[in-house]
């Protein structure tokens, strides 16, 4: 019995070029649905992307091609960081035709980038060719959101709760009030301890020492101004990570490159 699976493409000879690298994957000629991530115990991808840079943005199964005839579709399969076909989200579960020259993203940053071409064929003359799907810039920002991995955005969040925490911890807080207050509620609780006195008179000026304190007391807190602007940077750094992934158009594996070189 055939394989639901397989079928004949003859003379159809197709790619996905990994920009990042300059290597190709050849599409399996007898598949009808090619699963693109990296293996594990149960699945093993038709096309496995494990050992390319920045990998681990791709799901053990992040998206398929479908093969109809000579038309290729691809749908993603729910994925964590999605996958973006010429810059747009696909969203799981509905299929897009795919044409040659396209572009296919899997996950966010264009750190895993595939052109989808004929065999042998350069891509750098792919990116200009009138097969590309046209897509207004308008709408490639309308349709694509950030998408920030769980890692990066714990980083973000930790840094914002220790921004935070360590100014708080450093903030001084103090009150002044005038000499007669406390006189006067020292006086009110001298004559709640007599007893030959009105207990009342006690309470009054208990009553209006509060009162001068708060007429004429100051609350003041002091910080030291070194600290604030140290805590503030710390704040918007971990802002940016939690709200875009990257720190200035890097993201924190980029950086973490640059400072090991």
């Amino acid at each position: 019995m055939q394989n639901i699976n397989q079928f004949s493409t003859t003379g159809l000879s197709l790619e996905l070029f990994h920009v990042q690298t300059n290597t190709a994957f050849e599409l399996p000629p007898n598949l009808t649905v090619i699963r693109i991530g990296k293996p594990n115990d149960q699945n093993s991808p038709d096309i496995d992307v494990s050992s390319l840079p920045n990998a681990e943005v791709v799901s053990r199964i992040h998206a398929q091609i479908l093969v109809d005839g000579s038309n290729y579709l691809i749908e993603d399969l729910g994925s964590s960081n999605g996958t973006f076909l010429n810059d747009i989200k696909l969203e799981p579960g509905i299929t897009y035709q795919l044409k040659v020259g396209d572009r296919i993203e899997l996950g966010q940053g264009h750190n895993v980038t595939f052109i989808f071409q004929n065999q042998l064929e350069h891509p750098q003359n792919l990116l200009t060719s009138s097969n590309i799907t046209q897509i207004s810039p308008q709408l490639v920002e309308q349709n694509r959101p950030t998408v920030v991995d769980k890692t990066t955005k714990l980083m973000g969040l930790t840094l914002i709760v220790a921004s935070i925490v360590i100014l708080t911890a450093n903030i001084r807080i103090g009150l002044f009030f005038s000499l007669p207050a406390v006189l006067l509620c020292f006086a009110g609780i001298f004559v709640l301890c007599q007893q030959r006195i009105n207990r009342n008179l006690g309470w009054v000026l208990i009553v209006l020492g509060v009162l001068v304190i708060i007429f004429t007391g100051s609350l003041f807190a002091s910080v030291n101004l070194l600290l604030l602007l140290a805590t503030s940077i710390l704040f918007f750094i971990g802002y940016l990570l939690f709200t875009t992934g990257k720190i200035f158009g890097y993201d924190w594996r980029s950086l973490q490159q640059l400072i090991n070189k």
